[in-house]
């Protein structure tokens, strides 16, 4: 009998160190990525089986690197906030946090490459002093500046210059051998058809120019020939009248000559 009511104390205990573990549950924001110089809250929210008392609420944030083995003190809070006036943090931990609401959040101002590690929370509400630890792992990354982003612009617009430039040219080039084809093509059926075998562009052009000329010294012969047969036909009657003149005039003579024989 008296070993169980030993028991049942034992176990009371055992029983009221498991509330007290379970006690206080912190909330945090497992990853957060902030651009370097600029400021990032790190979010944190507790909750309690006791009653919430600022003047009994104690938080403590702690900082370790990503190559380090060791914890750095980020900011401690008991009613008013105690920044660290030495060490990293320095002039960089601001208290952003409300007990009344249960938020234990902090502010990083002006984030350095060097913030870069885990981010732990830690709340203690007595008697509520175990509970779970909330922590953030912070990546800060750099910002790009305005000469960066101009030089970066000015690299992409004349890439897409220069590209526009060799589509133009390629699509002239395209253009002009296509023109060419055609011409040679033409060439080549005009000089087919005035001799028999297929010839250069250079000897179609030149047949096409004798071919004009030719057609040219053929039409003025066209021309010339009907005046050449006129003036043939009227000279024919004047021969004609020639002749008969020429007939009277030795018919004339022969008739004088005998008259002075007579006589």
């Amino acid at each position: 009998m008296d070993r169980f009511w030993l028991l049942v104390f034992l176990g009371g205990f055992v029983f009221s160190g498991v509330q007290e573990v379970l006690g206080i549950e912190i909330k945090t924001k497992k990853e957060l990525e902030a651009v370097n110089g600029t400021n990032v809250r790190l979010w944190c929210s507790f909750t309690s089986t006791q009653p919430i008392l600022p003047e009994k609420v104690i938080v403590s944030w702690s900082f370790r690197g990503i190559n380090s083995r060791s914890d750095d003190r980020v900011l401690y809070y008991h009613e008013i906030p105690y920044p660290q006036k030495e060490g990293l943090f320095k002039g960089h931990a601001v208290w952003s946090g409300d007990i009344g609401r249960k938020d234990a959040s902090i502010t990083l101002n002006d984030v350095q490459p060097n913030f870069n590690g885990t981010y732990t929370c830690h709340v203690t509400n007595p008697p509520d002093f175990h509970g779970s630890s909330g922590q953030t792992v912070l990546r800060v990354v750099n910002k790009v500046t305005l000469s960066d982003a101009t030089f970066f612009l000015s690299i992409v617009g004349g890439c897409c210059g220069l590209v526009l430039v060799l589509l133009g040219i390629f699509a002239v080039v395209k253009v002009c051998r296509k023109k060419q084809r055609e011409d040679d093509f033409e060439y080549q059926e005009e000089c087919s058809k005035n001799e028999p075998t297929i010839c250069s562009p250079a000897e179609a052009v030149h047949l096409t120019v004798l071919k004009k000329e030719k057609e040219v010294g053929s039409s003025d012969d066209e021309e010339s020939e009907p005046s050449s047969g006129g003036d043939e036909e009227e000279d024919d009657p004047g021969d004609g009248d020639d002749d008969d003149d020429d007939e009277d005039d030795d018919d004339g003579g022969d008739d004088e000559d005998k008259k002075k024989i007579l006589f």
